[in-house]
């Protein structure tokens, strides 16, 4: 089978720093770029000065690598979630498939028709109602009319603003905009779907019934690009992860380990080193550090499913410290909160605490399925409230076993968590 997209070593490269055309000089300027302009050309002609070299090498200092040498494959009916952090290259990489720009080198091949979703609203005229504006943002996503027609009812039913179809834009919420298009972008019906952080837009429960026709898109068998920092997302909707790194490909292949890869790379996730780089401002150094204990007592970073885990916290503080209340937060890596612990809901008051020393939480079983997973504690008094605060301060490994002693390994995207039941076959004629 053919590739609906293949991406080889495509590289888009832009030059910083120059001045804008008519932009005022001073006459110190102008002699200065008269006298030095014969041997800047003399520097460009040697190649000292070019703007690349065949082979890819890098551009003089006035130029900026957004992409280099980027290159994989999507098959017709994946979806493939592009990540990292801003500047990565990820917009530019769309912008390139999406036909806006041009690449520096190398070559992006499509086999279908493609619908982009970069902009939601762009093409929107203010003194249009929303009907005008649904035909003519549908124009210029390459709807047809007769398309439009079509779909019109549906689009106007997503979007939820029925009630002011014929009034101007212009008196609409940003909100409203917004969701008038998204509704027209999402019902395209290309071969290839390009979409960039466009389910960010409007309330929660317009980004749920955006998640969810997005859902429809994927399970209808298109090829879709996704670009979206909500890790979460990408994992629900996507089956294979692309990471990008200032302009370069770090990781590809299935998009749970793609997202743990990235995830990895961020600042302040991997352990509690230094506790410092994990406080929230404003914070008291209150607990001083933190410990994960596994069934035999040793610090541990991988558990298995299932087993014990202790927790313990070492606090110290030089004011005393009225009835201390400690909390623990379990987090997903792609930052979905699973779990609290809090010592006051669960214990009761720390009888004996003073301004120092050791409180622990034990977990007898850990629920967790495979994956990795962030701690963040924090510690409050009454009447202050929460006085200190690590942000994922540690992080954790729960690993594949046989938990329920029947050869079936629980496996990652099943679940959040495992609970036991018992199961038994009932005969009919007992039911009464």
């Amino acid at each position: 089978m053919k590739p609906a997209i293949r991406v080889e070593n495509l590289s888009k490269s832009y030059r910083i720093g120059a001045r804008p055309t008519g932009e005022y000089r001073t006459l110190r300027e102008s002699l200065t770029n008269a006298v030095a302009a014969p041997w800047k050309r003399l520097r460009e002609l040697s190649g000292r000065e070019s703007a690349a070299s065949e082979d890819g090498e890098e551009l003089g200092r006035n130029h900026f690598w957004a992409l280099k040498d980027i290159s994989f494959e999507v098959q017709p009916g994946e979806v493939v979630g592009i990540i990292g952090r801003n500047g990565a290259g990820k917009s530019t990489l769309l912008k390139i498939l999406s036909r806006i720009t041009e690449p520096t080198s190398g070559q992006a091949e499509f086999r279908g028709r493609i619908g982009s979703l970069l902009e939601v609203g762009t093409g929107f005229h203010q003194e249009l109602t929303g009907r005008e504006n649904i035909y003519l943002n549908g124009s210029i996503l390459g709807m047809e009319r007769g398309e439009i027609d079509r779909k019109f009812d549906e689009i106007v039913e997503f979007s939820g603003v029925e009630e002011f179809l014929d009034t101007p834009v212009k008196r609409y919420s940003s909100g409203m905009i917004v969701r008038l298009a998204f509704a027209v972008a999402a019902h395209l019906e290309p071969e290839i779907m390009i979409v960039d952080e466009v389910l960010a837009v409007g309330d929660s429960e317009f980004q749920r019934k955006c998640l969810g026709k997005m859902n429809d898109v994927a399970n209808s068998g298109r090829t879709i690009l996704f670009v979206s920092h909500n890790m979460a997302m990408v994992q629900n909707l996507c089956n294979r992860g692309v990471y990008l790194r200032q302009g370069e490909l770090v990781d590809q292949g299935d998009c749970r380990t793609v997202v743990e890869t990235y995830l990895k790379s961020l600042g302040g996730i991997n352990g509690a080193a230094n506790l410092s780089l994990c406080r929230v401002p404003g914070s008291r150094e209150v607990i001083r550090l933190v410990e994960v204990l596994g069934a035999n007592g040793d610090n541990i970073e991988y558990l298995p499913i299932g087993s014990s885990m202790t927790i313990r916290i070492h606090y110290e503080t030089q004011e005393s410290l009225p009835e201390p209340r400690f909390g623990i937060f379990v987090d997903s890596a792609v930052g979905q909160r699973l779990l609290f612990l809090q010592s006051l809901q669960q214990h009761g008051n720390l009888n004996g605490a003073t301004n120092r020393g050791v409180v622990e939480c034990h977990v007898p079983e850990v629920p967790l399925i495979p994956g990795m997973y962030n701690l963040s504690f924090v510690c409050s008094i009454p009447g202050a409230g929460r006085i200190d605060h690590l942000d994922r301060a540690i992080t954790i490994h729960v690993e594949e076993t046989d938990y329920f002693g029947t050869g079936f390994m629980p496996k990652q995207g099943q679940a959040q968590f495992l609970v036991r039941g018992k199961w038994k076959v009932v005969n009919c004629n007992e039911i009464t």
